[in-house]
């Protein structure tokens, strides 16, 4: 059977593994009818689980796995950790048993295992990770979100490349936008490492797609589709917006519950309030995508229920079916050809 379909699951993972991961997957299974999932875990636990589901089970298979990473685990004792579940699913990816793998588990764990075994993609020097958020024009994606700290303008350059590609396959936007996070959206703002990662976008064959700087307020704004900085600013901005709309709705419950009148008009206003749950529900969000590495790799929310973690399989299955890593390496050559061919131009004697 082709790898081409198959996701590695890390059964085990999570706040309420194994019982939301099945859950999930059973719900995935109907969405990918041609999905094949490989589950490690322990297998006492997850075959009468699995034995439950009605379409699950045809499309799985159970791998044992003695044992567990912890939440509160440290990532070197993870790394040292060769019989857990999260290690055995990514062993899959790496020994080519599957195209991806899915946890909901310890997050530096998965990102420090996911780095070391399945290293990154030939032209890729650093993974980011990568995911979707709301705004006032639909969906947009971010990258970096916490992976890399300190980066330069080259590794900057790739996550827009990356994003870009991410955007086109998870949004379905044929010619994504994108934006530099910045002080300010003047060209001047900013420093050297930003200045350079622009001047290369502009030059490169997303040149066309580079909106240029932006700001903080651009996030939420949908000013671009593809919102591209460090993991530090990314990090803080993601953990900004997820206070941000956890205060919003601690608001509107407590005006809602004020008195009588706003008690009456939460009825009146019942079914917008509705619709806004459903445009800001946490679970449609679920699913990071660590970008770069040999491999799919997403991370869920360790929190989420089993409709959180059906969708961060779709977030897996997109990735997988559409080819993403083929495509980010063509991107990667075109790129490098751009940029060779204007410093050619910029210094014809070198």
């Amino acid at each position: 059977m082709s790898r081409s379909n198959i996701l590695a699951v890390d059964a085990m993972g999570g706040d309420h593994a194994p019982e939301v991961i099945i859950a999930g997957l059973e719900i995935a299974a109907v969405r990918h009818p041609l999905a094949r999932f490989l589950l490690f875990g322990d297998e006492a636990v997850l075959a009468p689980l699995l034995a439950k589901t009605k379409r699950l089970k045809s499309q799985s298979t159970l791998h044992h796995a003695g044992a567990i990473v912890t939440g509160d685990m440290k990532p070197t004792v993870a790394l040292r950790m060769r019989d857990s579940s999260m290690r055995r699913a990514i062993d899959a990816v790496h020994d080519n048993q599957a195209a991806g793998v899915i946890s909901a588990g310890n997050t530096g764990a998965l990102l420090a295992l996911s780095k070391i075994v399945l290293k990154t993609l030939q032209g890729i020097d650093r993974p980011a990770m990568a995911a979707t958020a709301p705004s006032a024009r639909g969906d947009v994606v971010m990258l970096d979100l916490g992976l890399n700290v300190v980066c330069d303008s080259r590794n900057l350059v790739e996550f827009a490349l990356m994003g870009e590609m991410f955007a086109k396959i998870v949004l379905g936007l044929p010619a994504p936008t994108i934006g530099l996070l910045n002080v300010g959206s003047e060209e001047g703002k900013g420093n050297d490492i930003l200045r350079a990662a622009a001047a290369t976008l502009r030059e490169s064959p997303i040149g066309a797609q580079f909106h240029g700087f932006i700001e903080g307020h651009d996030i939420t704004a949908g000013t671009v589709n593809v919102i591209v900085t460090d993991g530090f600013t990314g990090n803080v901005a993601l953990k900004t917006g997820e206070g941000a709309f956890k205060l919003v709705g601690d608001l509107l419950k407590r005006v809602f519950a004020s008195g009588p009148l706003a008690k009456a008009g939460y009825i009146l206003a019942r079914g917008a309030l509705r619709r806004l749950r459903e445009l800001l529900d946490p679970r449609r969000y679920n699913g990071a995508v660590l970008l770069g590495l040999n491999g799919v790799v997403v991370k869920s929310h360790g929190g989420t229920d089993a409709e959180g973690f059906a969708h961060a399989v779709d977030v897996a299955m997109d990735m997988i079916n559409n080819d993403f890593n083929s495509r980010i390496a063509e991107g990667l050559a075109a790129m490098d050809r751009a940029i060779l061919a204007f410093e050619q131009t910029a210094n014809p004697d070198v």
